[in-house]
């Protein structure tokens, strides 16, 4: 049987890594084989076009150009990781995907609607998520986060931006999950790892049915 794709998506800073281990740990202990992965990256060409993007080389080539290194990321990712493993029964779970380009680069970066959706054509085909969980969290509190996490290493592209910049973006993913509520699920990531957790199982429930295995979300805690 063919397994299940999940994305987060979210701004800076609103725990999409912590979640995403949380929610591998309890489906693993479902007895799920689960692959976890990223974007940009994930497979060995797209690695080498993150560290392009996230350290800001691409940037004074425009949004334009950014959009199109981040697909031609996407396409090594979709056809030599995501894909197979979906194939093989693996379920799959990315922090970022086709979103984080709709958002960063469409909507902030205002690239053309037809050239985004023409870039998910070539680079993601059929394979799209079937869950996607939105990490909300007011940008004041994921950019401090995001510092703490940070420490004394290199602000990259993104989080360098302006605080009207992550606004937007909060705002962006906000309208992004009421465009798509049967797919996105937008989660308060304010309380605890453990209560956001638990939302993100919950709301997965709702939108994958009986798909979604049981494992007590105790257990997946103990072992994360």
């Amino acid at each position: 049987m063919r397994g299940r794709f999940i994305t987060f998506e979210g701004g800076e800073g609103t725990g999409k890594s912590t979640q995403v281990r949380l929610l591998a740990a309890r489906l693993r202990l479902a007895g799920l084989r689960v692959l976890l992965t990223r974007e940009p990256g994930g497979s060995p060409g797209a690695e080498a076009i993150r560290h392009v993007l996230l350290s800001g080389a691409a940037e004074p080539l425009g949004p334009d150009a950014e959009a199109i290194l981040f697909a031609a990321a996407r396409i090594d990712h979709v056809s030599t990781v995501i894909e197979p493993a979906l194939a093989a029964g693996a379920w799959v779970i990315c922090d970022r995907f086709i979103d984080s380009t709709r958002v960063y680069q469409g909507t902030l970066g205002r690239v053309e609607p037809e050239l985004i959706r023409a870039l998910e054509r070539v680079a993601v085909g059929e394979t799209r998520p079937d869950a996607t969980v939105i990490l909300d969290l007011p940008p004041y509190i994921g950019l401090a986060r995001a510092a703490r996490r940070r420490g004394s290493e290199a602000v990259d592209r993104f989080e360098q931006e302006s605080h009207a910049f992550h606004d937007r973006l909060h705002a962006a993913y906000r309208e992004l999950a009421a465009q798509e509520p049967e797919r996105c699920a937008l989660i308060d990531a304010r309380g605890t790892p453990e209560d956001v957790a638990e939302a993100i199982w919950l709301s997965l429930a709702v939108r994958l049915g009986h798909a979604l295995p049981h494992a007590r979300a105790g257990q997946a805690q103990a072992v994360s």
